[in-house]
């Protein structure tokens, strides 16, 4: 999972927090929150299935794939 997704993610739980905070557990604000955080750890679990979550060797190799780095040996 990204970085980005993951920031966004702990961004709609803290703002989920403060809407049920704010109008109460019960209303139809923090529910709404809530959908949106499910939403996007929907989205990422999604990306992590999908397999879109490189790591930065990965995406160098991808790139550089004769670089000593990237060797790949058979057994």
């Amino acid at each position: 999972m990204s970085e980005n997704i993951k920031e966004r993610i702990e961004k709609e739980i803290e703002g989920a927090r403060a809407a049920c905070d704010a109008t109460g557990g019960g209303s139809q604000e923090c529910a709404a929150a809530w959908d949106a955080v499910e939403e996007l750890q929907a989205e990422a679990s999604h990306q992590r299935d999908k397999g879109t979550d490189r790591t930065s060797l990965e995406a160098y190799c991808d790139s550089n794939p004769e670089a000593d780095e990237c060797r790949v040996y058979d057994n």
